[in-house]
């Protein structure tokens, strides 16, 4: 364990985009499997290369640089993603809608008639069946 801890002393190490591009280059790797198209074999291949040099390397501040203009790109998609599946998950209790003015996404429970609903972020109040 410590030539693991020695030689990885100095080096970059693991990350949200080294993960991300060990997952492509898997998907990548199934997928040709299932297509037998051979280059996609050889992308799979230079993907992970790219993550296990990222991984290796000494320019700790250029990989951070890089991790940081993914994370700017994927955490907004992340949140719109799991804000999906948590609108999917409360379907059954609970309505959801615009407001008119601000576009801030709002909840309400299911099964009150027609509500007055008040956008806590923009003051507007709208009427709508629920």
């Amino acid at each position: 364990m410590n030539f693991l801890r020695n030689f990885m002393a100095g080096r970059y190490g693991p990350d949200h985009l080294n993960t991300a591009l060990v997952v492509l280059a898997l998907v990548i790797g199934f997928v040709s499997s299932l297509v037998q198209f051979v280059y996609l074999v050889y992308l799979s291949y230079l993907i992970f290369a790219l993550a296990l040099f990222r991984m290796l390397s000494r320019n700790i501040p250029r990989r951070r640089a890089e991790n940081d203009k993914f994370l700017r790109y994927y955490s907004p998609a992340k949140q719109r993603v799991k804000a999906f599946f948590r609108r999917l998950r409360e379907r059954k209790t609970h309505a959801f809608f615009k407001c008119p003015s601000c576009k801030n996404r709002l909840r309400v429970p299911r099964g009150k008639g027609k509500l007055q609903i008040t956008c806590p972020k923009c003051g507007e109040r709208f009427i709508r069946k629920t």
